[in-house]
């Protein structure tokens, strides 16, 4: 079939018609049998532009295997600290532009899977999630001290401004880790989280106010917190007998060792104010205090002042016995004293009565030398922490630090024979070296004389 009106672009043609190509009809001319229809793309450019593979197939690029197997990790990590898909979304984010930033470009896979981990803690820091670096690190099973260096790489990097948690913050998050709820145990050792979470704070607390934490990881005195809080909620026999591993048992989680030293310590703080207590006939001891609990973290804040009065009351007795005079302005201190909702300070009376024992002269007329006493045989002063009813512990228990060894004197007999240059090492002033040039000149005369 002829198509009149059209002519072939390349020989000018306008003998055009149409023929059947297989299941497609196209437009040929019949002079030089070039395709009319499609010759302008196909066969001569004429007419028509240059267009670039990437524009012509309208492909996106597509991100990298690593990235994409980070952004998985990120997700991962996620859904196993359980947390919300706004967080999830933020580490994404924060991950993919701190993955394309030149400072972690060019590192380690090791430290990109650290990073996914430090995205995730930024993120619940940022949206108010209690976590732990220590947490992230136990996740990422990586060194706590990596994470955190990393971890401010990142913040200072891409400058953000993440908030510090505190202790408190995260006691609720660290509860829920404990298996304690009736569907992992029996009735009679279960515990609701909410009622957990509320004694172990007031317990992280009171150990605040006491010295406790200052210094301290967070995570043994925690866990400290939860079994003092687990026991004194219901102190029976059966509860009492849980030592610190059957609780870690039965709870799931790994037990930390420097958390003994935490529960003695705390026991030590409850103790001291259990004491105070007026409806208790009985001594407060560590084996008895955890019956006491509940009642001392209801009162503690009357309880401390309490307890710091009875202290300076103390030390003005031992005072007045030892015949220190003191201010009539330090009598009673604790008259005027704040109520303790901080770490309590050293008190008046202490410093007073340590400024007037430093201060105090012989009162007889003799001889100042016979009073004096050498510095080196002076007794050294006893440890202030001794002295104070709350004082950190490393204070109050200081490690020992070993003496340096002194070098060993050989023992010489007094005829062994003693070279020039030894007897040139005794020699200390200018009066002994002529001394021992004259005696030398002297002897050397009268063996002269001899010869």
């Amino acid at each position: 079939m002829s198509r009149p009106g059209l002519s072939c672009p390349g020989c000018g043609s306008s003998n055009i018609v149409e023929e059947e190509l297989y299941a497609q009809t196209q437009v040929v001319c019949v002079d030089c049998g070039s395709v009319v229809s499609e010759g302008i793309l196909a066969n001569d450019p004429v007419g028509g532009s240059a267009v670039s593979y990437s524009n012509s197939t309208a492909v996106s690029k597509k991100p990298c295997m690593n990235l994409i197997k980070g952004l998985q990790r990120v997700k991962a990590i996620c859904r196993t600290l359980r947390v919300n898909s706004a967080i999830e979304d933020l580490s994404q984010t924060y991950y993919k532009q701190a993955y394309q930033h030149d400072h972690f470009f060019k590192v380690k896979l090791q430290k990109k899977e650290v990073l996914g981990g430090c995205c995730v803690l930024v993120s619940c820091r940022l949206l108010n999630w209690p976590i732990t670096m220590g947490t992230i690190s136990c996740v990422l099973d990586a060194d706590v001290a990596v994470v955190g260096t990393i971890y401010q790489e990142m913040i200072k990097i891409l400058c953000i401004e993440a908030p510090i948690t505190n202790v408190t913050d995260i006691m609720e998050a660290h509860c829920q880790e404990y298996k304690i709820s009736l569907p992992h145990v029996p009735e009679e050792l279960a515990e609701s989280s909410k009622d957990l979470t509320k004694h172990a704070v007031a317990l992280v607390e009171l150990a605040a106010d006491s010295w406790i934490v200052t210094g301290r990881r967070p995570v043994s005195i925690m866990m400290a917190a939860v079994y003092l809080a687990w026991q004194s909620l219901k102190p029976n026999k059966q509860r009492l007998k849980f030592s610190l591993d059957k609780f870690c048992q039965i709870a799931k989680i790994d037990k930390h060792k420097p958390a003994l030293k935490r529960i003695a310590e705390i026991k030590q703080v409850l103790c001291k104010l259990g004491k105070e207590i007026p409806w208790v006939k009985e001594e407060v001891t560590p084996d008895n205090v955890v019956r006491q609990i509940e009642d001392i973290l209801k009162y503690r804040y009357a309880l401390l002042r309490r307890a710091l009065r009875t202290h300076e009351d103390t030390l003005l007795a031992e005072c007045q016995v030892s015949g220190v005079e003191l201010l009539p302005e330090d009598t009673a201190p604790s008259q005027n004293s704040k109520p303790v909702d901080q770490t309590p300070h050293t008190s008046s009376i202490e410093q007073d009565g340590q400024n007037v024992e430093t201060e105090k002269q012989p009162e007889d007329g003799g001889d100042k030398s016979e009073h004096s006493v050498p510095q080196e045989h002076k007794v050294p002063e006893p440890n202030w922490g001794k002295r104070e009813l709350f004082a950190p512990p490393c204070v109050v228990n200081p490690k020992k630090r070993r003496r340096a060894a002194q070098p060993q004197m050989r023992d010489v007999a007094s005829d062994e024979e003693i070279s020039d240059s030894e007897i040139d090492s005794y020699i200390r002033s200018p009066q002994e070296a002529r001394d021992f040039a004259l005696s030398q000149k002297l002897l050397s005369l009268s063996d002269s004389k001899k010869s």
